[in-house]
């Protein structure tokens, strides 16, 4: 993915987790998410085109429309309050792939940084997927993973690259912060977990 692509990624994610926190309206975030939506379809095509015909370069490419067509689908969706279950559906197909993308990095690549991002990448669209299309009561866990995989695999990420520093951050590090991401996740989801009576209410509603 083009570094300053995976900055905004970065950008849109934090955006996103404040949607989901209440904290920025959806159709505010909306426009943001057509604007980088935009960037990620337009970024890939002209990298596929200028690829030369080299697999791996436009296999790198191709992940890049997994996250602008998501944007893209988010942008519209809230600005024409369209509903969400089409959106959460093809979350599902996204996090799908980004197992596969993680594969192919582990395997064909060795590089276990981004072959762990994309794991990640692929439990945040998860939980997309489940909020979105399977109406799960999840939204505040979901923003609370978004706005914390917003920093760890795209912002600072990507800001280290342009800076020529990613590559001091070795696998004793790597693996720190991903356990303590994984934890910290495990106790957010307990802290917003819905109570069983709050569950009644909302299987009642629905």
């Amino acid at each position: 993915m083009g570094t300053v692509g995976l900055m905004y990624v970065g950008a849109v994610l934090f955006i996103n987790s404040l949607m989901l926190l209440g904290k920025v309206d959806e159709k505010s975030a909306g426009v943001f998410n057509l604007f980088i939506g935009a960037m990620q379809v337009i970024t890939p095509f002209y990298l596929i085109f200028t690829s030369k015909g080299e697999p791996w370069a436009i296999f790198n490419a191709s992940g890049i429309f997994l996250f602008g067509l998501t944007y893209l689908y988010v942008g519209i969706s809230n600005l024409k309050n369209l509903d969400s279950s089409g959106l959460g559906w093809y979350s599902l197909w996204v996090a799908i792939l980004a197992l596969g993308y993680s594969y192919i990095t582990f395997a064909k690549f060795q590089d276990i940084k981004f072959g762990i991002i994309w794991m990640m990448w692929a439990f945040l669209w998860t939980l997309f997927y489940l909020l979105l299309a399977r109406k799960k009561d999840i939204a505040i866990f979901t923003g609370w993973v978004a706005l914390i995989q917003a920093w760890i695999t795209a912002t600072i990420p990507a800001f280290l690259i342009l800076i020529g520093q990613w590559d001091m951050i070795g696998l004793k590090i790597t693996w720190v912060v991903t356990v303590l991401t994984i934890l910290t996740f495990i106790v957010i989801y307990w802290i917003t977990k819905p109570s069983d009576s709050q569950t009644t209410q909302i299987a009642t509603k629905v």
